[in-house]
């Protein structure tokens, strides 16, 4: 059964003013994302990705159509949207624990002083870092602080995590480490995710369905691949598995050939969900 949408775009639009009038970036973009479903949204670079996310965080105000999240219309930034940025931007002067701290002191502010820091404490743990509360983020790698970066927007538990290409600052290494880890996070309580991201092999490891845009401008959607592939999911075992390659090969063909025309939705042969 499918279920109702949480989060629904409706042809919404963004337009940025110019000298010779103005210029549409995204284009009746619309995109339903039910409760729990974690969306890889992917298109070549200046399509208009980020600016659909901005719209969603309530960061950039929409031009044309408009955005539900669980019932309500955005009209603007909220902390039930947790937000993760490709730099994670923390306080040079505050160590990893008080910069997660600051923004749970702001939107509980009726719980103790104990029981906010319970709660920054341990969604620092639950990404790893148990061992550097109180390191500043000079002392942090990038892996690391883009980690707290993590902690922090989970730690507001918002019903949405909003992901800009996360990972596209570190290195290989680093970015499969923290995939799999933001993966372990998502499965304790399947939060509504959407994701920006470039890599396409990260849109499958990571999502139930991507959302492929057109080249801009006026970019919308262009088509949805669902990602039927068993969860847990472990990078290895995907890797030995045909389905994996076969959706791949579908997102690259979209990239490489179909960019500027829309499609409809396109099916998979890939695993039924365990």
């Amino acid at each position: 059964m499918r279920r109702n949408a949480y989060v629904e775009f409706t042809q919404v639009g963004k337009a940025f003013p110019t000298p010779k009038g103005p210029l549409w970036a995204v284009e009746d973009f619309n995109l339903k994302i039910s409760a729990g479903q974690f969306v890889c949204l992917i298109g070549h670079s200046g399509c208009g990705k980020s600016t659909v996310l901005s719209m969603l965080a309530g960061l950039q105000e929409v031009t044309t159509g408009g955005i539900i999240l669980a019932g309500k219309e955005i009209s603007g930034p909220g902390p039930d949207r947790g937000m993760v940025f490709q730099s994670p931007c923390l306080l040079p002067w505050l160590s990893a624990l008080k910069n997660v701290l600051l923004g749970v002191e702001e939107v509980y502010p009726r719980k103790t002083a104990a029981e906010r820091v319970a709660m920054a404490r341990h969604h620092l743990e639950l990404v790893g870092l148990a061992d550097d509360l109180d390191k500043m983020p000079g002392e942090l790698s990038q892996g690391m602080r883009q980690r707290v970066g993590i902690a922090r927007a989970c730690a507001l538990n918002p019903k949405m995590l909003l992901l800009d290409e996360p990972f596209g600052m570190l290195d290989g290494i680093t970015r499969l480490e923290l995939q799999q880890q933001l993966l372990r996070l998502w499965e304790l309580d399947q939060k509504t995710v959407l994701m920006v991201t470039h890599d396409v092999d990260e849109a499958v490891f990571l999502a139930d369905r991507v959302v492929m845009m057109t080249s801009g401008p006026a970019a919308h959607v262009g088509g949805t691949i669902p990602i039927n592939l068993p969860r847990p999911r472990h990078r290895e075992a995907l890797l030995d598995e045909a389905p994996f390659y076969d959706l791949r090969g579908q997102l690259l063909d979209f990239l490489e050939n179909h960019a500027s025309q829309a499609q409809p939705e396109v099916p998979n042969q890939g695993f039924a969900h365990a």
